[in-house]
């Protein structure tokens, strides 16, 4: 008993604590906390201008989120622009007015500074079949009313991201790990099948569970912070630094 407590202790140490350790360092030696307000917030040109790309286009971002809190997490949100469309639309969570907030941002712009990466891209026909479904999923979140938001366990952003996937069940994609709040359950129930379809996930109340999937991989996730595998496309993930290995 003693020798597997000693385990458990050293793979948390060395799966949870050392990774965030680490994550706080970098944070704590870019200087990222000062001048928030006005970092940039321009366009990453990940995205084709609209007005001259006509097939539709679906994505979804995410970027380190604001201040402190990028030690832990990323901020995700969702573009789309039906074909032939002259402009994005572009959906976020977030804890200012009503959370739900629709065009508050460039499309693909840099979160307070940061740049976004691509968490998943659809383009032509498989985009345009899914944007009504994300519309629809959208419209129908439950915690779409002014103090709705919760940064942590959530629902915050990224669960509000995770609601939307889960719906759309052609949209097989994974949060990144940092991804704080997706795996909150937003609809009460604990034990359920991943966002992506692929396996099944047991969560207390967005504090602690893990998944089995294969789009998702093998997660536990303590306090929110996410270490695992990811067997489909080999890679590990840990808390705050998010997923290393084939893209």
């Amino acid at each position: 008993m003693r020798c597997a407590l000693k385990w458990a202790a050293g793979l948390f140490v060395l799966l949870f604590l050392l990774p965030l350790g680490v994550s706080a360092g970098m944070y704590a030696t870019s200087g990222q906390g000062a001048g928030w307000r006005t970092a940039d917030r321009s366009s990453s040109g990940l995205l084709p201008p609209a007005a001259t790309h006509q097939p539709a286009v679906l994505r979804v971002f995410a970027a380190q989120t604001v201040r402190w809190r990028g030690i832990f997490a990323v901020h995700c949100w969702i573009v789309f622009k039906e074909e032939g469309a002259a402009s994005y639309t572009r959906y976020d969570y977030t804890a200012w007015g009503n959370p739900v907030r629709m065009n508050g941002f460039e499309p693909d712009g840099r979160w307070f500074g940061h740049m976004p990466e691509t968490v998943f891209a659809a383009d032509g026909e498989a985009a345009a079949a899914m944007i009504p479904q994300v519309r629809s999923a959208i419209a129908e979140y439950a915690f779409s009313n002014r103090g709705d938001y919760r940064a942590w366990p959530g629902p915050n952003s990224n669960t509000f991201v995770a609601a939307v996937l889960e719906h759309v069940p052609s949209l097989h994609a994974a949060l990144p790990p940092n991804a704080i709040g997706k795996d909150f359950p937003y609809d009460g129930r604990w034990l359920r099948a991943t966002p992506s379809g692929t396996g099944f996930r047991f969560n207390l109340g967005g504090y602690g569970g893990i998944t089995v999937a294969w789009v998702e991989g093998l997660e536990l996730n303590i306090l929110g912070a996410v270490a695992g595998f990811d067997l489909r496309r080999p890679a590990i993930k840990l808390p705050g630094l998010g997923r290393f290995g084939l893209s």
